[in-house]
């Protein structure tokens, strides 16, 4: 799943080379995608790219006919111009725009993307609900914290919850956690005050580097980039590399989530 970090680095690629550019012609292969059926993503052929800006994991192609909001979900991506598609995932939709073309893919066992035409990008609800975004260099700190520390939830549940913050997803979820040495397991309203520091400062830490890094990384290497930036994530039975330990599958996550014991448990396995 594409997130925030990687979604920011799509979103400024396309600002800078779709801006100002027309949509000439749209071909959508999978109709169920079209999540706005009253506007079809036909309604914006004539229309000017006028910017491009990113919605916690969301994009929101600006126009002057309305806004295009694409949500990735779980494998969802885009093509710029005959770049290779990401795991030859098939193609959803095509935008011709002035010689260029921009396609979206999802190559995941069920279909995730979504594609809104909308005058406002929070007219999308799951845009409209999302909490605060530590990518904002104005992000609120304290909003997060009202929302999450008085909560008996799981953190790595909490961090990916996008109502109480933006654009964190399953792998930078066990990113922040492993470098703020919490348990994924443990409740948010059972943190101390070092532990929350330590997560506040995780959060923002880890996002913003990961933001930095993939800027300028081509549409079609961004995943392995994400992929060899994991420190536990996706690391299962591969060498801590803070104390050496090894690292672990989260029980119950079907091998989809990874901690190390000796950073995070205390040494006990989950």
């Amino acid at each position: 799943m594409p997130e925030s970090p990687e979604v920011q680095a799509l979103a400024e690629f396309l600002d800078e080379s779709a801006t100002t550019r027309t949509v000439e012609a749209v071909d959508v292969a999978e109709f169920r995608a079209q999540k706005t059926r009253d506007r079809p993503l036909s309604t914006l052929v004539g229309a000017r790219i006028d910017g491009v800006r990113r919605f916690g994991k969301h994009v929101d192609i600006g126009t002057d006919a309305g806004h295009l909001v694409v949500t990735f979900g779980r494998a969802g991506w885009a093509r710029w111009d005959g770049d290779a598609a990401p795991d030859d995932a098939p193609v959803i939709a095509t935008f011709d725009l002035s010689g260029a073309v921009l396609q979206f893919t999802d190559g995941g066992d069920w279909l995730s993307l979504g594609l809104h035409v909308v005058d406002d990008p929070r007219e999308v609800p799951a845009i409209a609900a999302l909490g605060p975004d530590p990518l904002d260099p104005d992000f609120d700190a304290g909003a997060f914290a009202a929302r999450a520390f008085g909560r008996r939830k799981q953190l790595k549940a909490l961090l990916q919850e996008q109502e109480s913050i933006a654009g964190i997803g399953n792998a930078y979820s066990d990113e922040i956690l492993h470098v703020a040495r919490l348990s994924p397991i443990a409740h948010a309203n059972t943190l101390d005050d070092a532990e929350r520091s330590r997560l506040l400062a995780s959060i923002t830490g880890v996002m913003r580097d990961a933001a930095a890094s993939r800027r300028g990384i081509p549409l079609s290497q961004q995943k392995a980039a994400k992929v060899a930036a994991m420190r536990v994530h996706g690391r299962v039975g591969q060498t801590c590399p803070v104390c050496g330990g090894e690292v672990l599958d989260l029980p119950g996550s079907k091998a989809g989530a990874q901690y190390c014991p000796v950073c995070q448990t205390g040494g006990t396995p989950l």
